[in-house]
């Protein structure tokens, strides 16, 4: 269910921040979600593309979607253009899906699940975005097993200080 809809002009953040396009969410709204301005979130654009994104700080105590060049081409908008949009609650906490490749060695590697499961939401996207710009298999892995590996070492540290 939309905690927001509705359509708005489509805004870009200055250069020196990035020079995103980006959908406005007021403090007041993200107030209300279930993990604030942590949760994880769905927007629909045009009613056609999807996107599974989070919530970024705008730095005036409001928040912003961010909204990628390909998809304001895809949908043929530009700058200022009115963007119809709804936002839902990602039922997935964890806000992307799992590549096979890291799901097959989660199964198949109990220290490596283990690692990855005590592991914060934002680390796991990370090390899942990393394997997904990878095409090749052998190093998707290679990937992942470093990952996890600096990740434990990581962990082990700050339990011993």
């Amino acid at each position: 269910m939309a905690f927001l809809s509705g359509a708005q002009p489509l805004r870009k953040l200055q250069h020196n921040r990035g020079g995103f396009y980006y959908l406005d969410v007021d403090a007041n709204t993200v107030a209300q979600l279930p993990e604030k301005h942590k949760t994880r979130i769905i927007c629909t654009l045009e009613q056609t593309l999807k996107l599974r994104c989070g919530l970024n700080h705008l730095g005036d105590g409001n928040f912003y979607v961010l909204l990628a060049q390909r998809h304001i081409k895809t949908l043929n908008k530009n700058l200022h253009d009115l963007i119809a949009f709804k936002l839902e609650v990602d039922p997935d906490p964890l806000g992307v899906d799992i590549p096979e490749v890291l799901e097959e060695l989660l199964h198949q590697d109990s220290e490596a699940k283990n690692t990855f499961n005590g592991l914060a939401h934002s680390r796991k996207r990370t090390l899942i975005h990393q394997v997904n710009r990878i095409k090749n298999i052998d190093i998707q892995v290679r990937q992942i097993l470093n990952f996890l590996e600096e990740e434990a070492h990581r962990t082990h540290k700050r339990k011993n200080h």
